[in-house]
């Protein structure tokens, strides 16, 4: 008989299979923070994460995995699955793009559909490695895919600068918070994956004539042995106690913090401007509307601290770039001295009962390079620099020098990790960000761990825009529990990205970190998500995005270390490096001791 009808079959399914990934890949995507009401599906919540449906959408691709009849064809549906997740994630880049940097549109889909393609290479060696390599136990096989996986998600989170945004891990910040201060995003990556795959072991078997006859390809290994046996049920041991675990999250969390201790309570006040991003940098808009709001909610706060209102802040922090010019090109008589006198003139008080302001600004000059950076300004400093101005009435004191502007004593944080192709332009691509009309340039870099602020009591750290992407680089901060901070501001600008899921996503990863590291974190940000989350990673006060407006809070410092500040503090992300590679030698020892065992027989005949 011919084969030819059973040849259709097998491209026809090839085809579904492909389709299956992508859209498992666009479920992946939105288990992150999931979509408006109008996606609304059984355990979901606009704008939060699910963990159950990032589960299930990875454990669709080890489906398609495990039916891969070939190497090439288990790599490129890793690859689809990966595309489809990271370009519907990235989607948001699009308006940065083309609305707010005038590429064309076509161009615009085309950069985001090759920046996903691109990192869904990572993923796409994973399911290789996967289709080679997965030994004959189904207990080693749930292992191999979590560490491959895990290690594709660490390669884009540090390689070429890294852009973690969008791990799987952040889709478990509810159902596995318990376990984010033990082990981080990552950690709770790897775990999903390991419960992904043991999904798909449970019903990979079932007659699925659509999608291919039998199963094939990795499932044709699944057949534990004899030999391999203890390891199947100690990996389904260890997977049964992981769903029991989650049910005692707080449990798990507790037990986390508790080395730490509250530090006390800080009053703030966070702004957020919601001035429109094409209007941010115009003279006549933007610009005013900022140099007039920001001072005048400081005007309301210093108000409020004169008469000892209940609300008082004791911190007010405006977002990235809140005052959207180099100091040196405003000028001291309009703006700078009556700001400065808004935070100087206090009534005489303890220090922890005055306020201080951290604002987001642009420093630097031409000839010692640009910072994208926030000050710190308390009634002391701000009082200093009135004096130094009043010295220097034409201006001379606001020129920085040596990269700093001396004298004042102002507390200064420049940002650490830059934005490829917005704050530095990577080499070979000057053509690219030439093609936008974005004010691009390439900023100077900040050091890694900068000290924290002290204030009220308070060891305050600021990061700016993505910075709190990568928790190790915070993590790197408390390496020493005396100096570590207390507090972690995030100051940003999620404007250059609309009203898209930019603002949720970034939402959780504020939490996810918050939870990691055992701090409150505040979020003040132009559009959106302006937060307070404590310690435990639970959202205490949000103000309604797009707004303009100010969240008026009270949150808690807390020092001591969890777990993981300790370990990823201490040794960065070496320690997941290791543990998933030590999975992957163990592979490929298991590999290598399996074809020589086969070389070795004799041949019959």
């Amino acid at each position: 008989m011919s084969d030819q009808p059973q040849r259709h079959v097998a491209k026809g399914s090839a085809w579904l299979w492909a389709l299956v990934c992508l859209a498992a890949g666009a479920v992946q995507a939105a288990s992150l923070a999931w979509p408006p009401q109008a996606w609304a599906w059984p355990a979901t919540s606009p704008g939060a994460p699910s963990g159950l449906w990032q589960v299930v959408s990875l454990a669709v691709l080890v489906l398609a995995l495990l039916r891969a009849q070939r190497v090439g064809q288990a790599a490129w549906r890793g690859w689809l699955f990966a595309w489809s997740w990271l370009a519907c994630t990235f989607s948001w880049l699009f308006v940065s793009m083309h609305t707010y940097g005038g590429l064309a549109d076509w161009m615009a889909v085309l950069a985001v559909l090759a920046l996903a393609g691109g990192m869904a290479l990572f993923y796409a060696g994973a399911a290789c490695a996967m289709a080679i390599l997965a030994p004959r136990s189904r207990g080693g096989q749930v292992l191999l895919f979590a560490a491959l996986w895990t290690m594709a998600e660490l390669a884009r989170g540090s390689w070429f600068t890294g852009l973690p945004w969008g791990a799987g891990g952040y889709a478990q910040a509810d159902t596995m918070s318990g376990l984010a201060p033990w082990v981080g995003v990552y950690g709770m990556g790897a775990l999903a994956a390991m419960l992904a795959y043991a999904l798909a072991i449970a019903v990979h078997w079932l007659p699925l004539p659509f999608l291919g006859a039998t199963p094939h390809g990795l499932a044709r290994l699944s057949r534990p042995s004899f030999a391999t046996r203890w390891l199947n049920r100690a990996v389904a041991l260890a997977l049964v106690a992981l769903l029991v675990g989650l049910q005692w999250n707080h449990r798990w969390q507790d037990a986390a913090l508790a080395e730490t201790s509250s530090t006390g309570d800080l009053n703030v006040w966070l702004l957020q401007g919601n001035i429109a991003q094409n209007e941010k940098f115009e003279t006549g808009t933007g610009v005013a509307q900022a140099l007039a709001w920001y001072p005048q909610q400081i005007a309301d706060a210093q108000a409020a601290v004169k008469r000892r209102a209940a609300n008082a802040p004791q911190l007010v922090v405006a977002p990235e770039t809140a005052i959207p010019m180099l100091p040196q090109q405003l000028s001291a008589d309009a703006f700078w001295r009556p700001f400065l006198r808004h935070i100087a003139d206090q009534p005489e008080a303890q220090p922890e009962q005055s306020m201080a302001v951290l604002v987001g600004l642009p420093l630097g000059a031409f000839e010692t390079g640009y910072t994208n950076s926030a000050w710190g300004i308390t009634s002391e400093t701000a009082g200093r620099a009135m004096g130094l101005i009043a010295d220097a009435p034409d201006g001379s004191y606001l020129q920085p020098g040596g990269g700093n502007y001396p004298g004042a004593g102002f507390y200064r944080y420049s940002k650490h990790h830059l934005v490829p192709f917005g704050e530095f332009i990577p080499p070979w691509f000057r053509w690219f960000t030439d093609l936008m009309h974005i004010p691009l340039g390439d900023f100077a870099r900040g050091a890694t761990v900068q000290p924290p602020w002290a204030l009220a009591g308070q060891r305050v750290a600021p990061n700016i825009c993505y910075e709190d992407l990568f928790g190790e680089e915070l993590a790197a901060s408390f390496r020493v529990s005396e100096e570590a901070p207390t507090v972690l501001v995030n100051l940003s600008n999620i404007a250059w990205f609309g009203d898209m899921s930019a603002t949720d996503q970034h939402l959780q990863i504020s939490r996810l970190r918050a939870m990691e590291l055992g701090r409150p974190m505040l979020r003040a940000t132009n559009t959106g998500a302006t937060a307070v989350i404590d310690h435990r990673g639970t959202v205490t006060h949000l103000l309604p995005r797009t707004t303009q407006g100010r969240l008026e809070a009270q949150t808690q410092g807390r020092s001591g270390l969890t777990p993981f500040a300790q370990w990823a503090g201490t040794f960065g992300l070496w320690p997941a490096w290791a543990l998933c590679g030590g999975v992957l030698l163990m592979a490929l020892l298991a590999k290598l001791l399996r074809y020589t065992l086969a070389s070795a027989k004799p041949r019959r005949g």
